[in-house]
């Protein structure tokens, strides 16, 4: 599980493929210090990948969310990334300047403003899980089987845990 995560000629720099955990950790805050470095690394490798094909962090997420032929409220959406609306609204006003979605009120209530994806965002979107797949074949070969399935389910249920304390707090 130690081996090294090699993303050369990926247009990855060296010093954020090979960062050692910190060893001054306090050993009651471990865990919160691990998943804010992996959070940190996760996102500069994502952010860099991303760069690649002209998105920024959030706006795959957000890309990967919709549906092609289907529109979803902002509202809808944020709630979805766990974000509030004002985010996801500054995140449409960049991929609308790209033509990747639509944004319109809708039909029946025009309080309610909704996203649709654009054949550009369409091809986005794919964009997008070609280059998550790239990652994850590129972490998922560092670690066997097992190892990578135990490490996924504790890692999804932290999520959840972290998830749902979150929404009891906004």
């Amino acid at each position: 599980m130690n081996e090294r995560i090699s993303l050369r000629g990926q247009g990855v720099p060296d010093t954020m493929a090979s960062s050692p955990p910190s060893n001054a950790v306090d050993d009651e805050a471990q865990l919160v210090t691990a998943l804010l470095s992996i959070s940190k690394s996760t996102r500069a490798f994502l952010a860099l990948l991303l760069a690649q094909i002209d998105l920024h962090p959030g706006q795959d997420q957000l890309l990967v969310r919709l549906t092609p032929g289907e529109s979803v409220s902002v509202s809808a959406l944020a709630e979805q990334l766990a974000v509030r609306p004002s985010t996801v609204s500054k995140m449409l006003d960049r991929l609308i300047e790209k033509s990747l979605v639509l944004r319109e009120s809708n039909s029946r209530d025009a309080r309610r403003t909704m996203v649709t994806l654009t054949p550009a965002g369409e091809a986005a979107k794919q964009r997008v899980r070609t280059l998550w797949m790239r990652l994850e074949t590129e972490l998922g070969n560092s670690m066997e089987g097992p190892e990578r399935q135990g490490l996924l389910a504790s890692l999804q249920q932290v999520d959840h845990l972290l998830s749902a304390r979150l929404r009891r707090l906004r």
